[in-house]
């Protein structure tokens, strides 16, 4: 029987890093999620089911839209953005055209790797749909999407993810506290051989006598045990139960929110640090991994005359060498974040009965005791 569980955005019962007492830097935002950042709501679809006498057709996986300025906001209004690819071995829709005009409009879905193109259709329809945003029959959008493999435990060729999960995801989103671990696209991904998945973290700065915030969400499913660093601490060379396999595989999206005024490349220069957060877990961003990473800020709101483009006005911005807070908060809150969802996730089994473990919450932290990063 199948059974579609909506993971709405809303309080979570599972403890997160610093529940477990992992002494992370900076101050986070009220809810230490991506929705501190006013404005971004964030909706989830999870899809779990079992189809009755074939263990290779199961589905774990589904998943997560963020929108940059909320339902009601204005979907015609574009977010100045900036992109950087880590690694290349993965797909983030829309790149190309953010690159090169350094905004994009509309919401961002994630995914696993062959549901893609379904999300990419379906928030072009939901989109189209919506009656105040007055795209024209012939107006054209470039959303984006971005994915991760989920094939261990999801039969991804089934192709499970369906156009009715993509609107409920983008129909649930809310600005509240989030799930995290195996929810929406993060169900069925797999962490430094641990279960993974989805992870949120955030940060409040101050600069130039204003308060900002940083906040990002991750998919992640990227890492090998041996290398995997919580805090500095090699972790990984001391949880070796459980393993998976030999050699670095799967994938990290990152995306990072912000309500600072940042031009394009200086928010392309804010998705180059979340590589630093990512590298600060251990990984080498190895050869199989689409470690790919977007930054965008709510800032600046043009009223776009066009969906093709906005109307000329005028641009704020924090000057380049006053943007160092900026970047420490955005590798601190990307590297929480992963962490965040592994503590959240819970073991799963998956396709053709595949187990995968969820890391134990008392053997990490008698690990970080012994290295003195924890209180007894």
């Amino acid at each position: 029987m199948k059974v579609d569980k909506s993971s709405m955005s809303g309080p979570s019962t599972k403890p997160r890093a610093r529940d477990l007492g992992l002494p992370f830097a900076g101050k986070t935002g009220p809810l230490n999620a991506i929705t501190d950042v006013v404005g971004v709501e964030v909706g989830y679809a999870t899809v779990i089911s079992d189809p009755p006498g074939s263990s290779n057709r199961s589905a774990r996986t589904g998943i997560t839209a963020i929108l940059p300025r909320g339902r009601s906001g204005p979907l015609r209004a574009p977010v100045w953005a900036g992109f950087h690819s880590l690694n290349g071995n993965g797909e983030m829709t829309g790149t190309h055209w953010i690159k090169e005009a350094g905004y994009f409009l509309g919401p961002i879905g994630i995914t696993n790797t062959h549901s893609l193109g379904t999300v990419h259709q379906a928030m072009l329809q939901w989109m189209i749909e919506k009656p105040d945003t007055g795209f024209g029959a012939y107006s054209w959008m470039l959303p984006v999407v971005a994915e991760t493999c989920d094939s261990y435990l999801n039969d991804m060729n089934a192709f499970h993810v369906t156009p009715g999960h993509v609107m409920q995801a983008l129909n649930s989103a809310s600005d509240g506290p989030l799930a995290e671990g195996s929810v929406g696209g993060g169900t069925g991904m797999i962490c430094f051989e641990f279960k993974g998945g989805t992870g949120t973290s955030s940060r409040v700065i101050e600069q130039l006598g204003e308060s900002y915030t940083i906040g990002c969400l991750v998919q992640a499913n990227f890492g090998i045990r041996p290398l995997l660093k919580v805090l500095g601490v090699p972790v990984g060379e001391h949880l070796t139960g459980d393993r998976l396999w030999v050699r670095e595989q799967g994938s990290i999206i990152v995306v990072v929110a912000t309500n600072a005024p940042l031009m394009p490349t200086q928010l392309e220069r804010i998705a180059r640090r979340a590589g630093l957060g990512i590298g600060r877990t251990g990984t080498p961003s190895g050869d199989g991994s689409g470690d790919l990473c977007l930054a965008f800020s709510t800032a600046n709101l043009t009223k776009s005359e066009s969906a093709a483009a906005p109307a000329m006005g005028d641009l704020a911005f924090i000057p380049n060498n006053k943007l160092d807070t900026l970047f420490e908060a955005t590798a601190q809150s990307v590297e929480e974040a992963i962490i965040n969802a592994m503590v959240a996730a819970e073991p799963m089994v998956g396709r053709e009965n595949r187990r995968v473990a969820a890391i134990d919450h008392d053997a990490l932290k008698q690990v970080m005791y012994n290295y003195g990063r924890l209180s007894a």
